[in-house]
This record gives C-alpha cells, structure tokens and sequence, in this order.
C-alpha cells in the first residue's frame, strides 16, 4: 500500500502554538521532512519528539524528490514542515506534494499556525476578502506588475517581508498606491510581537525612525477608497 505525506504547519514563533494533532502525527512519522533541521529540532526537542529529520529546503533536486516519492509509494509515512507556519505558503512542498499526489500517494493536511490569518486578525481592517501576494518581486517589470495588481484589487491585500527591505517596499507601495490604511505584524506571537497600524505614510515613518528593524514581518494593506 502507498504511504502518506502529512503537511504539517508548526508554530510561527511560540511553541506552544502547534495542536495536539500536529505533535501526534509529528511523533509517529517515520520521518520529517524540513526546511531547517536546526530550526525544527528545537521544536521537536521542546515536545519530546524524537522521529528523524531530513533536509527538504528550495533547493532540495529532483534526484531526491524522486528517492522521497518512491519511498512513500513503499509505504513510508512522512511529514513536511517549513521553518514557521504552514508549508507551501511561500515555503518549500509544493512541488513534492504535486509529485506525491500524482503517484497515487495520500496527503493529508494537518492544519495550524499562519503568519497571514494572525496578522489579518489584529490588523484592524476589513478581511471579509483579502488576496495573499506573498513576497514582493526584488524589482523590475515582475515587481511593477505586482504593485500595479495590488493597486487595482478592490479587496485587501497581504504580503511577506524582510526587514531589510521593508521600507523600499513601502516606499514603492506608497508611490503606487497612495497613502492606504495598513498594518504591520511584526515578530507575531513571539516575545516582542508588535502592531503597527495606520496609513502606509505612518507605518514608513515609524519604521525609518528605528535603528534597527528586526524580526519577521507581514505587512495588510486595505482596499482603495471607492467614491460614487
């Protein structure tokens, strides 16, 4: 019989954010697949978990994702997670899990922490529609698309970033699109979590004060005014 791939999403900062489903399934993989071993062997050594890792990363080739595939079609029982909230959402899986499925492999979703959900929950803005545009091109005719579909969206829009490019993309996002109401989730359920809310102007202003900006971020922007 086939094996099984579980996606399993992980905690985006506290670790105790992660279901009891989650640990299960974690626990009885024959192996976990993940973005950062380092990085989910802290989660595991905090929950006790003491199934293997193996590196799965962007960068991972085909030889692998074949050797992964048959290995399941054997049988195995694997689990993927990426290094904060839900695989394939801007991580690494995508790809394995298309591979997976058509081999007749089941893949079962394993549902939890997301950056997107927590920064549209206490960003204040209307959410009832929203698109999720991930990260933003670095630049040239990829980006202006990008920033020229998110001025035209009539709905609010979600992205990624870094720190260090968090106030050129500002900045662009403010020449395209005017000064738009806003938030910024920063390092989200973590020790230092923050909110910033207001108009793009503001957050741009706020964040360029700082000598440092620091954490992961993802940024909501609301809809354009429509008049008339």
């Amino acid at each position: 019989m086939p094996g099984r791939l579980s996606v399993v999403a992980t905690p985006i900062g506290c670790l105790e954010d992660i279901t009891l489903r989650a640990l299960r399934i974690l626990q009885e993989a024959d192996l976990i697949l993940a973005e950062d071993t380092r990085h989910t062997r802290t989660l595991c050594s905090k929950h006790d978990i003491r199934t293997p890792l193996r590196s799965f990363h962007a960068h991972t080739n085909e030889d692998k994702v074949d050797l992964l595939v048959a290995e399941l079609a054997a049988g195995a029982h694997y689990a993927i997670v990426s290094d904060a909230g839900t695989p394939v959402v801007s991580d690494p899986g995508a790809y394995l899990i298309s591979r997976a499925a058509d081999a007749g492999i089941d893949v079962e979703a394993i549902p939890g922490p997301s950056a997107v959900l927590a920064a549209l929950c206490v960003a204040g803005l209307p959410v009832r529609r929203f698109v999720f545009e991930g990260f933003l091109p670095r630049s040239g005719g990829e980006r202006s698309r990008a920033l020229d579909r998110i001025a035209q969206s009539p709905i609010t829009a979600v992205l990624f970033e870094s720190p260090h490019r968090i106030l050129a993309s500002l900045d662009d996002l403010l020449a395209v699109l005017g000064d738009r109401p806003a938030a910024v989730g920063r390092e989200l359920t973590k020790l230092h979590e923050e909110t910033l809310r207001g108009r793009l102007s503001e957050i741009r202003h706020d964040l360029g004060e700082r000598t440092a900006i620091k954490g992961e971020l993802t940024l909501v922007i609301g809809a354009a005014d429509r008049k008339g």
